[in-house]
């Protein structure tokens, strides 16, 4: 297992993060999604740990609190060392039946943690994340409440998810004018068949130095090799019964056609080529992985011994590529010229 800098932190965490969306079970979709408990989850904790995974992402609202109240359970009943673990969480999502029970604002986020900690049975968070934007409260009353918290020892570092290029910016922007801790990461849905974070966010990543954290690398299991345009899975398949994220199903098809003979000579699956190429990406910190059953954690796991050869790399670059839009082709036209000259 290879381990990558969590953006501009000194921190390491290994490039395959266990996610667990899947423990839990819970209502609606979150059944659907999975429902592991105690024991299915400390299967999987204890096997990843053992493959070198020292990263761990969870939430408060997956299956309303208990995949947090597994995962903390399951660190404990396997004995590992604190220290050992990397554990991520997120705040945001609706928790209760009041109106102040979502969100991003100081109040939502200070008894979110304080939860999620009680959940976990920890005394801080690595990694505390604001699972989406917040449209109505400011960035810095949640920049300041995050600040607080790290001051306070709850949490170490802190990030973001499913937000925009332009919500990061400003977000930096605030921080560095009021001294504030930085959003260390972004956690993006971000796949071969989806690249669109390509177009601003990965570039403003890269300019600011935050670490990008991959979730739902196969597209909710569209990118698993169950599906083609021919076979649209079983009734037990995730994306049979719960079809999120959104994908454009033409280019989708077209990537797994190019992905099947590209597994086939390196005798793997459809799916760990789908991860080896996001691990490939320069952007990429960690790749979120979930799983139901230990021979699922074992195939994406596999998926960081898999390196992709230039050939493999021209073949899937061929059908994935975004179209350019602009004003990214005048960006091409206009500053063609404008690289560093030889010395």
């Amino acid at each position: 297992m290879k381990y990558r800098q969590l953006g501009r932190t000194g921190l390491y965490v290994s490039e395959l993060c266990l996610g667990t969306m899947t423990f839990g079970g819970g209502q609606g979709m979150w059944r659907a999604i999975g429902s592991l408990q105690q024991q299915e989850a400390e299967t999987l904790i204890a096997q990843a740990h053992d493959a070198g995974i020292n990263f761990i992402d969870t939430a408060d609202v997956y299956a309303e609190g208990l995949a947090e109240t597994i995962t903390g359970r399951a660190i404990r009943n396997l004995k590992l060392r604190r220290e050992e673990i990397v554990l991520a969480t997120k705040v945001y999502g609706q928790m209760g039946d009041g109106p102040n029970d979502r969100g991003a604002s100081r109040a939502r986020i200070m008894d979110g943690v304080k939860a999620s900690l009680k959940r976990l049975e920890l005394d801080h968070i690595d990694l505390y994340q604001i699972h989406a934007r917040d449209p109505i409260t400011p960035v810095e009353e949640t920049l300041r409440a995050l600040d607080d918290l790290v001051r306070q020892g709850l949490v170490r570092y802190i990030g973001v998810s499913n937000w925009a290029a332009w919500h990061i910016a400003k977000a930096l922007g605030i921080a560095d004018r009021l001294n504030l801790t930085r959003p260390a990461t972004l956690q993006a849905y971000y796949t071969i068949a989806g690249r669109d974070l390509e177009r601003e966010i990965i570039p403003c990543l890269q300019e600011e130095g935050l670490g990008l954290l991959v979730w739902s690398p196969l597209a909710g299991g569209l990118l698993s090799g169950k599906f083609s345009r021919d076979a649209k899975g079983t009734e037990g398949d995730r994306r049979t019964s719960f079809d999120f994220p959104p994908v454009n199903l033409d280019r989708a098809w077209a990537v797994i056609d190019a992905m099947r003979p590209i597994a086939e000579r390196h005798q793997v699956s459809v799916a760990q080529v789908a991860i080896a190429w996001l691990l490939a990406q320069r952007a990429v910190t960690s790749v979120i992985i979930g799983a139901k059953r230990p021979d699922q954690l074992a195939d994406n796991i596999a998926a960081s011994q898999l390196t992709l050869t230039d050939a493999d790399m021209a073949d899937l670059e061929r059908v994935s590529a975004l179209p350019v839009e602009y004003p990214h082709w005048m960006f091409a036209l206009q500053g063609g010229r404008r690289v560093p000259q030889p010395k």
